[in-house]
């Protein structure tokens, strides 16, 4: 299929960037474009001033603490989400204590290897890249799985096993630069744009025409931006971890991030190509997997400039009861392979990313979603992430938000750490539709 290059237009009608357009291939059938650019979807007179950085006022935590507040024209105005104040709505719910049954109570039980020998696997030529997909079940009604850093299609497996049972189909590829599939060289081909062109293409290949939606991590924010700009491929969404962000036309996320936590914060860490790559190298996959998947530190991870990324590999790391060698080994595998340039590369993209997707300033999902994010996750406390959830911000941008389950002693991995029960969630949500 031919694709299309569009332009990414703000609302006073001024091309965002030009020199970036032919390097996007993206399908975006079925979004009203005319000559002039986008149509835009308004949630209201909202306007862009005097925010906080997430509504920051934890004054208890003294070890990320920054001046709160920025007006609109200062040169380092604030990042990502208002302080928004809107109503409480009753079809949105915290549900902090209360499992869905009495399954999810049980230990996590391993997939056993005649279960895993059930998945298929393909490679399909997508939007210009081969794409690794894993897939069961034969069901009516298809399930996409989306992956986030430093992980695979393989975080999904106890899931994929879960809803295949009960008659879904259920798809997880390797996202582009991950595992089995391409891993282009270029960071300017990571953004969230080429990634939802991926997604769509690879729809198209397999004749769907729409799906349900889950995400995690990096996928998560890849879910969010296929529901902004392509609703019409979504059934609903459950996302995890990661909620969703308007756009703040003031700043660029790193500059912003820059701002709030400093230099040293991660996403900051991973912006100069090879630095990060070197570190990970030489402190070899396995204990790079290793040690992002056991995190229960729910500090934003900060690592001062003047100290190596490789210290974060140097002490051993005690696996989690629900993390195997053999899962290690299954990551480690994959990314001796490839290294994991295609993975920071997401986080070498988000200003372009940022830059391209100024046509959809204030839009909100209009999916129907759910939203899974465990207590002990660092997404959760990061500054003002409460507030926007619990007071109203959350539901403003997604006014389809159905449920929020914020899971106890539960940490960023939660469809890993606690795979029956967030696979439970899942089904408890999409079985309505």
């Amino acid at each position: 299929m031919d694709v299309e290059p569009i332009k990414a237009l703000g609302k006073d009608g001024n091309a965002v960037s030009t020199q970036h357009e032919k390097e996007i291939k993206y399908l975006l059938e079925g979004v009203n474009i005319d000559d002039e650019g986008f149509e835009f979807q308004d949630v209201g007179d909202s306007e862009w001033q005097d925010f906080e950085f997430y509504g920051f006022d934890d004054s208890s935590n003294e070890d990320y603490k920054q001046p709160n507040q920025f007006s609109s024209d200062s040169e380092t105005p604030s990042f990502v989400l208002e302080d928004l104040e809107v109503s409480s709505d009753e079809n949105i719910f915290l549900n902090r204590n209360q499992p869905l049954s009495s399954t999810t109570t049980k230990p996590t039980q391993r997939v056993i290897a005649t279960e895993m020998d059930e998945i298929v696997h393909k490679n399909l030529k997508v939007n210009g890249i081969n794409m690794h997909v894993a897939e069961i079940g034969k069901g009516p009604d298809c399930v996409l799985f989306l992956h986030g850093f430093p992980e695979l299609w393989y975080s999904w497996r106890h899931q994929m096993l879960h809803l295949s049972a009960h008659g879904y189909r259920a798809i997880a590829p390797d996202l582009r630069g991950y595992g089995d599939t391409d891993v282009p060289p270029s960071a300017t081909s990571y953004t969230v744009f080429h990634v939802v062109g991926d997604l769509v293409a690879l729809l198209d290949e397999l004749g769907l025409e729409k799906v349900f939606l889950v995400g995690h991590d990096w996928g998560a924010m890849i879910a969010w931006t296929f529901c902004l700009i392509r609703p019409d491929k979504i059934k609903a969404l459950v996302n995890t971890s990661i909620v969703f962000q308007p756009r703040n036309p003031a700043v660029q996320p790193i500059q912003g991030y820059r701002a709030l936590l400093g230099d040293g914060f991660y996403m900051c860490r991973f912006q100069e190509p090879g630095k990060a790559e070197a570190a990970f190298a030489s402190a070899g996959a396995q204990a790079v997997i290793s040690t992002f998947l056991s995190v229960r530190d729910v500090k934003p991870p900060c690592i001062p400039v003047q100290i190596d990324l490789g210290a974060l590999f140097k002490s051993p790391v005690a696996l989690p009861s629900w993390l195997t060698e053999e899962d290690v080994n299954y990551y480690a595998s994959k990314f001796d392979k490839t290294g994991f340039t295609g993975g920071l590369n997401y986080y070498r993209a988000m200003d372009l990313s940022w830059e391209l997707s100024a046509a959809w300033t204030g839009s909100q999902i209009k999916v129907p979603v759910k939203f899974l994010i465990g207590d002990l996750d660092l997404t959760y406390h990061f500054p003002g992430v409460k507030d926007y959830i619990d007071n109203g911000g959350f539901k403003k941008y997604v006014p389809l938000l159905e449920q929020v389950v914020v899971m106890e002693g539960v940490a960023h991995f939660l469809n890993q750490e606690r795979p029956e029960e967030v696979s439970e969630h899942i089904y408890d949500f999409i079985k309505k539709f």
